[in-house]
């Protein structure tokens, strides 16, 4: 089987972006959002997304109009799948809405139809179990942001078959994506060995070791990260940091991913980030150079 038609479920930050992607390299996508204002945003999104392709020198406007007409919406999964070779799950990083959704995605989808998920912790095995064609379900990990970002982490469940592995392989390198494999446990290999550091440099806040820019620095100037840690978890949103760190520590039982309470409180009041406008940096007042939030002034050691 070829992939030509996909489908991609939720149309937020990573939702289009996988959308956008897929267009770009010429495959029929459809977006898929039980929102219709959510679907408006996401092909506003895209369109900005593409201008700055554009003004790179990235794509041509031939190339840009190519991908809009390869680019539909629709609010009705059953309607989104009915048509598709793979199905892209990218909604909320919570596993009962994920298994909601795949046992939808299931029942309407063709029986052909891979059906993967962007999930960046969730056991593709217990995903999979949801369904009836365990050996058709797949993780693809694409990172953020989609269209710049070259890794995509291939999950394979327990069942996943050969085939499909193979197929979803291919199509990744369509993407000029790099495909690396990597078997399903808690958190793959990306965040497994992220979550960790990003909690650390949590804690370090926590315990006034040094302040927020500090630690960042430390990171950028020190092992050459291109964001520190703390800035990075706000991009990611800190309330998917602490999903992820929650399902490490189930996942394995062992008290290091034991999520820092800062990062536990900060989620509770809503400081998620860039999503929200303030996490450990402040994004509200416009400036290109985010300034750290007002509340972890306090914890500079300077």
């Amino acid at each position: 089987m070829e992939i030509k038609n996909i489908s991609v479920i939720g149309a937020g930050t990573m939702g289009n972006g996988i959308a956008h992607v897929f267009a770009q390299y010429g495959f029929k996508t459809t977006l898929c959002d039980i929102s219709q204002e959510q679907l408006e945003k996401a092909l506003a999104n895209i369109q900005k997304n593409l201008d700055r392709q554009l003004q790179k020198g990235i794509l041509t406007e031939i190339q840009k109009a190519a991908c809009l007409s390869n680019l539909c919406t629709n609010t009705n999964l059953q309607e989104a799948v009915a048509q598709a070779d793979l199905v892209v799950e990218a909604a909320t990083e919570n596993e009962p809405i994920k298994l909601k959704i795949f046992a939808e995605m299931d029942l309407h989808s063709p029986e052909h139809t891979i059906l993967a998920s962007n999930t960046s912790s969730i056991s593709i095995t217990r995903i999979a179990a949801a369904t009836k064609r365990p050996d058709k379900v797949i993780g693809m990990h694409f990172m953020n942001p989609v269209p710049v970002m070259k890794l995509v982490e291939i999950i394979k469940g327990y069942s996943t078959s050969t085939e499909t592995l193979k197929q979803i392989e291919s199509c990744t390198s369509k993407l000029q994506k790099v495909p690396i494999l990597v078997n399903d446990y808690p958190g793959f290999i990306a965040n497994r060995i992220l979550m960790p550091m990003i909690n650390e440099a949590i804690y370090s806040l926590y315990e006034s070791v040094a302040g927020v820019n500090e630690i960042d620095q430390v990171m950028k100037l020190g092992m050459a990260h291109p964001m520190g840690p703390l800035q990075l978890a706000d991009f990611i949103g800190l309330d998917v940091c602490l999903a992820i760190l929650k399902e490490l520590h189930q996942g394995f039982g062992n008290p290091k991913y034991s999520p820092c309470p800062l990062l536990i409180n900060m989620v509770a009041a809503k400081q998620l980030g860039v999503k929200s406008g303030r996490g450990f940096y402040d994004y509200t007042s416009g400036q290109k150079e985010a300034q750290v939030s007002s509340h972890f002034i306090k914890y500079s050691v300077s």
